[in-house]
Parts: structure tokens; sequence; C-alpha cells
């Protein structure tokens, strides 16, 4: 089965009865979390400050997503798990250092959240570069929620190995009241190939080709930053990360195919979407624009479905030996960029 009908049929939302539980889902994008959740039987209710975020999550997923700008003094319905990926107000070292006494961050909103609904599991997820220039927050929030009762697991995490077609690592924080485990890497690599098929070698009268110009830019930008390879897309590999910024902007690192004729044209919104797990069927709202940033924001689905499940296994009484870190490999997560570099060059 080709891996475009695949999601489409496994990410498809319905509510298992039985399971019975309901997912609160904060700061939720255009609902790519939440979807993972959904397809595995959960219900969902999100929350989303961008207007046509919350439009496109309307349009897809069973649950209902408010658009409102979260705050700690916000009042939730009852939720069983909550589930969300928290901004981080970038910290200055000369900053004012208020970590979670901060109002402009997510996390006293995530934190406050659960103090008010005492949810049975949560899960966040943020970027890889939590663990290094703000670790110290990330240690900071993952003790208040300790604090509260539960027991927590993180690790850093690459979509890459939960059937995605792109490298795109996340810290994924779960916590529960007793041990919960995060899931085991798949053993199936998705390349980015699979994901579009015959859409990497199309193109039409919309299609938005590289310029001379923007060749040569291009060029000069990977001389600058000594790329080894051109940062095209390559078909028989995951995708490099997709964000806002290289799928939206007009930048040297855009995401592109170069056709058989040598031009390089940018990808589309669908693409980017495919790219994400994103099933075909999934329509996003708003201007060109917005769809990407929706899509560069977004939780890739299909990683979102690996760590449903391992929260419905726990939830069912079912879980399995997954995957687990124990106290030395958690403390192995803080070490400095340099160091990290250094190991992931040696796994290679």
């Amino acid at each position: 089965m080709k891996y475009w009908n695949e999601i489409g049929k496994k990410l498809r939302p319905f509510v298992d009865k039985k399971l019975n539980t309901t997912v609160l889902d904060l700061f939720a994008g255009c609902g790519g979390l939440s979807l993972g959740f959904e397809a595995l039987g959960f219900e969902t209710i999100g929350y989303e400050m961008d207007e046509f975020a919350t439009q496109t999550y309307n349009a897809n997923l069973n649950g209902t997503c408010y658009c409102e700008k979260l705050s700690i003094e916000t009042e939730y319905p009852n939720a069983e798990v909550i589930i969300g990926g928290p901004p981080c107000q970038p910290f200055s070292v000369g900053g004012k250092q208020l970590g979670l006494k901060d109002s402009r961050d997510g996390f006293p909103i995530f934190i406050e959240a659960v103090k008010q609904l005492d949810p049975k599991v949560f899960l966040f997820e943020n970027v890889r570069g939590m663990l290094y220039k703000n670790k110290w927050y990330l240690i900071e929030a993952i003790e208040a929620l300790q604090e509260l009762g539960y027991e927590i697991s993180y690790a850093l995490l690459n979509a890459k190995h939960y059937e995605v077609p792109q490298n795109r690592e996340r810290v994924i924080v779960i916590g529960a009241k007793t041990k919960i485990n995060l899931p085991r890497r798949v053993d199936r690599k998705i390349t980015a190939g699979d994901a579009l098929g015959k859409l990497a070698f199309q193109f039409d009268e919309n299609s938005k080709f590289f310029t001379k110009s923007m060749d040569a830019y291009v060029a000069k930008y990977e001389k600058a930053s000594k790329c080894i390879n051109p940062r095209d897309l390559y078909l028989d590999r995951p995708a490099r990360t997709l964000t806002c910024r290289n799928l939206a902007g007009a930048t040297g690192d855009m995401h592109r195919v170069r056709l058989k004729d040598g031009r390089r044209r940018r990808i589309t919104v669908r693409e980017a979407a495919r790219l994400q797990s994103f099933p075909d069927w999934f329509k996003f709202k708003g201007p060109e624009t917005k769809q990407y940033n929706q899509i560069g924001n977004a939780v890739a689905p299909n990683f979102a479905y690996h760590l449903a499940l391992s929260i419905k296994n726990y939830l069912q009484g079912n879980q399995v030996e997954q995957y687990s870190l124990d106290g030395t490999d958690q403390l192995s997560l803080f070490e400095n960029e340099g160091v990290y570099q250094k190991r992931q060059v040696q796994r290679q």
C-alpha cells in the first residue's frame, strides 16, 4: 500500500466508546497532535489562538477547537489527558530569567492546567534547543510537574523513527501517577520519495520555480554555510526538518525539489503536508503562507499516533516494554550541543 493511502486510513478519527477518554490539547495549532490521538479513539478538545489554525482543526477533526488566547486564569472542561506544545519564550542570559513566573511563556499555562484538572496522563513536546540553551527551564518545568505527584519520562525523539518521512527531533515529556513509557522506535524508514510518489515530478502553471537570481542566492548561501550537499529534497531518505521559515519564507534553505531538467521548484502545501504525515484528506485553511506555517509548526500526526498509543496502552493496563530511560540516560540529555553532535556522528 502506498504511504499516503496507508496514513489516509490509519489516521481517520473515530471514537472508542470503551476507552471513553477526553484529551485536552493546549496550543493545538492545526491539530497534528490531536489527530494522532483521535486516530486511536480519543475524543479531543483544543485551544489555539491562531484563527486559521483553529479553522483547520475544526474542519478535519471530530473534536472542537476554541480560538482563544490562554492564560493561567483560563478554566477548562474536564479531561483525563492533557497534551500540547507550550511556546517557550526565548530567555537570554541577560534577560529577566523569571522561569515559570514569566506570564509570557506557555509552560506556566500548561502546568496550571495540570493543577486544575489533575489528569491521569499529560504529554508535551518542544524543540531540541530546550535541552541546551534553556535546559535549566526545562528542568524547572519537570520538577514542578513532579511536585504535583507525577512520574516523568522524557527523551529526545526523532519522528523519522516513527514512520514519518522527515528528520524531526523533539523533546517529549510524558507524565502519569505511575511509571509510563515512551514509544519504542519502529524499525521502518519512510523516505521523502515514499511519501511524495509522483508528486515530486509534477508541476503546472502555478508551480513556483527558482529564478536565476534565486539560484545564485542559494549557491552563495550554501557556500557560506559550508553545505556538503545542496539542500534540495532527496527522495531516497527522510526530508530534513520542516519549519515555518524553510516552507513559507524565500530563504536559502527553502524546501525545494530539483526536477530532471535541472530546474528547482518550491514544494507545495500538499507535499509539505505529506512530509509531515498529514493525510491527503486533511485540508488546511487560510492563505498559502498561513497553511505553510500551520504545517511547519505542527506535530507530525503519525508521530503523534505512536505517542498516543503509549498513553492508550497505559490507560488500558496493556503497557508493553517500550522506550524507557533510566536516570543516567536522562541526565545525559542535558549535555551541551557540541557533545550531542559528536555522539550523533559516532552513531552514523
